[in-house]
């Protein structure tokens, strides 16, 4: 069961339960935090862009994060995820499982509590490898220069928090500009056309790609993790 709330300082004006089947409760919860999140406004050079107020794919890895090792067996107790104005704070039942410290934990070692849920989620592909989960939200955070996450076990409960993206971007790149104006003419790219455009090894341009992808911006589009023929296109609402 999940509970949310909303505000500067948690109100609960807007709250949500769900108790779905765990693979439809990871939709369920991603699309209510879209729907209760706003967009950051970001000046450019030639328009505004309103991007998520959180990397879409940081948050995802923190609630799959919090269904796979939450611990089920305390009554009472459910994963939390509380909204507030700069900050998203998800707290599930259960500490580290035994064994397992945060160094461990954010070194990559993995342990996990619930191995059947572990299982189903990396079938399903909602985890690409184990014990990369909080690994890969600080990777993605520094490489949009997010605040770092916050990752804490206290009180029988473990609590990670995801900061804002106005709580450090200010302003839209020079780069970003250039990739936009171009997706608003032409519709899509590859990482080759990328990388000439903004004078790039093909290796740099790609990840500049993704971390434009990471942030919301942009959306890829491909048939495997590592497709030559990937192509890129703006997110809707973000054409000049």
């Amino acid at each position: 069961m999940w509970i949310f709330s909303r505000g500067f300082e948690r109100k609960n004006d807007r709250s949500a339960r769900y108790c779905f089947p765990l693979p439809s409760t990871i939709e369920e919860i991603i699309a209510f935090i879209e729907k209760n999140t706003r967009k950051e406004a970001f000046i450019g050079k030639i328009r505004r862009l309103d991007l998520p107020q959180y990397p879409p794919e940081a948050v995802r890895e923190l609630v799959v994060n919090a269904l796979v090792h939450a611990d089920y067996s305390l009554r009472g107790t459910h994963i939390q995820i509380a909204l507030f104005s700069n900050r998203i704070e998800i707290t599930n039942p259960g500490g580290l499982p035994f064994g397992q410290t945060m160094e461990k934990a954010l070194s990559g070692y993995s342990r996990l509590r619930n191995h059947v849920i572990g299982r189903v989620f990396r079938e399903l592909q909602y985890i690409e490898q184990w014990g990369s989960g909080l690994q890969r939200i600080q990777g993605i955070c520094k490489k949009i220069g997010l605040k770092s996450p916050v990752f804490q076990e206290q009180d029988n409960h473990f609590r990670a928090t995801l900061y804002s993206l106005k709580e450090t971007k200010t302003l839209h790149s020079k780069y970003e500009q250039q990739l936009i104006n171009y997706l608003s003419k032409r519709g899509t790219i590859q990482t080759k056309r990328a990388a000439k455009l903004w004078k790039l090894s093909d290796r740099a341009a790609r990840m500049r790609l993704s971390k434009m992808a990471q942030i919301g911006m942009i959306i890829r589009i491909s048939t495997a993790e590592k497709d030559p023929l990937a192509v890129y296109v703006l997110r809707k609402g973000h054409e000049v």
